[in-house]
């Protein structure tokens, strides 16, 4: 029975059998002491190597071993199963011990259960049978991946997570392992033998996020890949992605809708976090994206952009995510979108970023119809409902960078040319994107003013818009006069159709031959003071035939409640002579000196005219005797 001891110095490691050492074999600058026959009988490099380098005349012989697997400590466990010592594999250490044993060719040729041999056995029956064996063996497998790969263990490992990530992990030791393997037949779980009455949680398709948050950004490249070829659900490896990423990432937090949390498995207590290189993990994380569109894909597709910038990466990188997020730029918000500046440049805002997305967004967006203000079917002749959208959303970008006092023109016209002039149904949004930019940029010229204006299509200007830019001070006089005669138009437009209501056929022509007049009435005007004349005229003439509408309604109203009182009590009220009966009064035919009288009244005379009051008097006298008689 030997033992190794460390003696003399930290770097010579001798072992305690009573014999002197006949052979040193040097391991990363540690000297091992050790004794011939053991390692040649069971290591098959270093017999090679002895007979190759044997020297009758030296009693002791020294060997370098270059690039071994795991160091000394792993050198010192095939050393110990060498001399016949007994040696514990784990998942922690079987990747490395095996590839030791592979480098030293301890296979059965040189003894019956050699190491290799061993920790082969113990890999295929302990470690790709149980999740969480496989997850901690891979994350010790770092300092050997080269060697393991070319021996296949990675290979096996992926798979077989790649599969256990298919499977009810109920099946295959997780999560009864964390409780024990004894339950009730109730399925409830026990200890020491006592039914505890709690249940195991139900497995759900995020389970194993957090266990392969912990490999390292290799292993985990490896990994996705392994489980796309497998065919795993693109929404699953997404969402491994966008975990793994959020957890070495966690400035993403600050630009997502909420905050994920971590799920606590049986591997991740035992696990010991990875250190990843941020800019490595955003380059490599970049290839792995898969094709998907959400909202919170977007958003977090936006959130890696802002951080690739933040860390600089490479040229090829940040292009390939601007693709991914033109991809779904209709998915994409405003707050996603406002990318503060991380270079040199005097904006606040990344612009140019936000340009090439929306580039890369029309280039792959279908072709349609052109839109044609004119046209009788809008809904046929509008863009898609993603341009539109999109459109909607660069306006309302546009209006959010304006007020940086160092964006220049060019920069806005650049984002607003850099969508179709077919995608705006409305220029609503743009008008108000330049007219916050001329507020805060009072000392631009008016032709600057002007060259910016010429993007907005009057025509497809609301009649509050038009009404805000004829009163607007900020604008050149020579847009203010576009927008007036627009508005113009809007209006006769309006008042020609509610005259021509009642003749179809005949309204378009006379709409037509209005408007061609009247574009030629303001062309041989020389200034615009009569348009807004003629303008406010119009209005003031729609209010008070609005006021006249509405009077005649309410008097219209009372007649017919008025008639419908009478039309009731229409049976007994027809006859005069009745009602004079009913209240006891008797009618008196009309004499012929009373019509003579109103024959008088009616043709006055200068006589008549003198006793006119005289008769009316006598008249009304009459008329009261008559109603007491």
């Amino acid at each position: 029975m030997c033992d190794f001891v460390m003696f003399f110095h930290d770097y010579d490691r001798f072992c305690n059998a009573g014999l002197p050492s006949d052979i040193t074999v040097f391991v990363e600058g540690v000297n091992f002491h050790l004794h011939k026959f053991p390692l040649v009988s069971r290591c098959g490099k270093l017999d090679k190597e002895f007979e190759a380098s044997q020297d009758i005349n030296k009693e002791s012989s020294t060997m370098l071993l270059e690039g071994f697997p795991g160091g000394p400590d792993t050198f010192l466990i095939a050393a110990k199963f060498c001399y016949g010592l007994r040696i514990d594999l784990t998942p922690r250490n079987i990747m490395i011990i095996y590839c030791a044993a592979d480098y030293l060719e301890m296979t059965d040729q040189y003894g019956s259960d050699n190491l290799l041999s061993w920790s082969d056995s113990f890999f295929h029956k302990n470690i790709l049978r149980n999740w969480k064996d496989c997850i901690v063996t891979l994350q010790s497998a770092e300092p050997v991946i080269p060697l393991a790969e070319k021996l296949q263990l990675i290979d096996k490992c992926l798979n077989a997570v790649s599969t256990m990530v298919c499977t009810d992990p109920s099946l295959f030791g997780w999560p009864m392992m964390m409780y024990g393997s004894l339950q009730s037949p109730g399925g409830s779980i026990l200890w020491n033998g006592i039914n505890t009455g709690a249940r195991i949680r139900s497995a759900e398709s995020d389970w194993w996020y957090e266990d392969i948050s912990y490999l390292c950004i290799d292993l985990f490249e490896k990994l996705i890949k392994t489980m796309q070829a497998r065919g795993i659900r693109p929404e699953n490896i997404a969402g491994a992605i966008m975990y793994y990423t959020r957890k070495f990432l966690p400035g993403l937090g600050r630009w997502q809708g909420g905050h994920v949390g971590k799920t606590r498995t049986v591997a991740s207590f035992s696990l010991t976090p990875v250190t990843v290189d941020q800019k490595v993990l955003l380059e490599t994380i970049a290839k792995l994206l898969p094709e998907k569109k959400s909202k919170s894909y977007c958003r977090f597709l936006l959130g890696i952009l802002r951080t690739a910038l933040i860390l600089d990466v490479s040229e090829e990188c940040k292009d390939y995510l601007e693709k991914r997020v033109g991809m779904q730029l209709d998915l994409a918000t405003l707050d996603g979108l406002l990318i503060p500046t991380y270079s040199d440049s005097d904006t606040l805002y990344d612009t140019d970023c936000v340009q090439r997305i929306i580039q890369h967004f029309v280039s792959t967006e279908p072709k349609v119809p052109a839109f044609s203000p004119c046209s009788p079917d809008i809904e046929t002749s509008l863009s898609s409902e993603s341009l539109r959208k999109v459109a909607k959303l660069v306006d309302g970008y546009v209006a959010e960078v304006a007020s940086d006092v160092n964006l220049k023109p060019d920069k806005i016209r650049a984002l607003v040319e850099a969508l179709p002039e077919d995608c705006r149904p409305f220029h609503d949004g743009l008008y108000r994107a330049l007219d916050i930019y001329f507020k805060d940029h009072p000392w631009l010229s008016d032709k600057e003013k002007e060259q910016l204006c010429n993007m907005i299509d009057y025509q497809r200007l609301s009649i509050d818009a038009c009404t805000h830019a004829s009163q607007n001070e900020r604008l050149p006089l020579r847009v203010v006069l576009q927008v007036l005669f627009f508005e113009q138009m809007h209006l006769r437009t309006a008042i020609a159709g509610c005259l021509h209501v009642d003749d179809p056929e005949n309204g378009p022509t006379n709409l037509d031959t209005a408007q061609n007049a009247l574009v030629g009435q303001i062309i041989q005007r020389d200034g615009w003071v009569s348009v807004v004349r003629e303008n406010h005229g119009l209005k003031g003439d729609m209010d008070r035939m609005r006021c006249r509408v509405q009077e005649l309604e309410e008097e219209f109203s009372k007649i017919k409640q008025k008639m419908r009182k009478v039309s009731k009590s229409h049976s007994s009220l027809s006859s005069p002579r009745l009602v004079a009966w009913r209240i006891g009064c008797k009618l008196l035919p009309r004499s012929s000196n009373a019509q003579r009288d109103v024959v008088e009244v009616a043709e006055p005379s200068p006589r008549a005219s003198v006793d006119q009051p005289n008769t009316s008097r006598s008249l009304r006298h009459r008329k009261s005797l008559s109603l007491f008689q």
